[in-house]
């Protein structure tokens, strides 16, 4: 069994270990700790999308009830550091967010970023990667699956999509879920949309692929889980077509497909060749 857990960096939703299905919601809180001030934003700031993904943290809950499956969800906002990029990552400590300056950040020097690194991503990261040991002792290796959410525009641009999937290379989980929400009455969906694949040392990067754990990346429009009505709503319809889908065997192995750094690498070798 995994056992919850509220840490100042993360919270842990208990499940059983052998559940066979991991959630993890990276950008679960707008939560700044006090002593840095808010990063000198207002609060209307830290009610956008730039702090955290709206409606991903209640649809991460619901879910984990309804699937009787664990989760880890970070509990700081993606503004303080953001755990789903790699330590080496330009965009690690954003200064500027979709237009919004972020005045706590315009001087972080390197002690700096290392002080978050250590304090806030790394005991997520070492909460993902632990529930993850302790899941795949059980013999029967977990799917991952990350819930995030995206803006109904962005930059005056509408975006249509009710949800998207977004994954690399092992499409084992994306492909029949991708299939299962596009056979759904009235949804529109999107694949690799708003955002194409993933980036290298994100969190899938860092956990799923070097494990070999089929997995994939979910965001659902943040203004249909905006609401405790359109979380139900979204998780009733998300476990309802996720528990057919892990029930397949073929998700429960390891299949390596590569890490995204070690195929950019492949590509890049065969290109010179050419």
């Amino acid at each position: 069994m995994i056992t919850p857990q509220l840490a100042p960096a993360f919270e842990i939703l208990p499940g059983p270990a052998d559940a066979g299905l991991l959630l993890v919601c990276d950008h679960a809180e707008n939560t700044i700790p006090p002593d840095l001030d808010q990063l000198g934003l207002s609060e209307a700031e830290l009610s956008r999308h730039i702090a955290y993904d709206i409606g991903a943290k209640a649809l991460t809950h619901a879910l984990s009830g309804m699937l009787n499956a664990p989760a880890v969800l970070s509990r700081f906002s993606r503004l303080v550091i953001d755990p789903n990029r790699g330590e080496d990552d330009p965009t690690l400590v954003m200064r500027l967010a979709d237009g919004a300056m972020v005045p706590g950040n315009a001087r972080t020097g390197l002690a700096d970023v290392e002080a978050r690194l250590e304090r806030f991503y790394r005991p997520y990261d070492s909460a993902i990667r632990t529930t993850l040991e302790a899941m795949e002792a059980t013999g029967i290796m977990p799917v991952m699956l990350c819930v995030h959410s995206f803006t109904p525009q962005m930059k005056g641009r509408a975006r249509p999509w009710h949800a998207t999937l977004i994954w690399d290379h092992d499409p084992r989980f994306s492909r029949p879920f991708l299939a299962a929400l596009e056979a759904e009455a009235g949804l529109i969906i999107g694949e690799n949309e708003p955002y194409q694949g993933g980036l290298i040392g994100d969190t899938v990067d860092r956990h799923a692929l070097p494990r070999g754990l089929a997995h994939t990346l979910l965001e659902v429009r943040q203004d249909l889980i905006g609401t405790p009505q359109g979380v139900a709503a979204w998780a009733a319809r998300l476990a309802r077509l996720l528990r057919p889908l892990l029930a397949d065997p073929t998700l429960h192995r390891r299949e390596y497909h590569g890490t995204l750094r070690e195929n950019a690498l492949a590509r890049r070798s065969r290109a010179l060749k050419d």
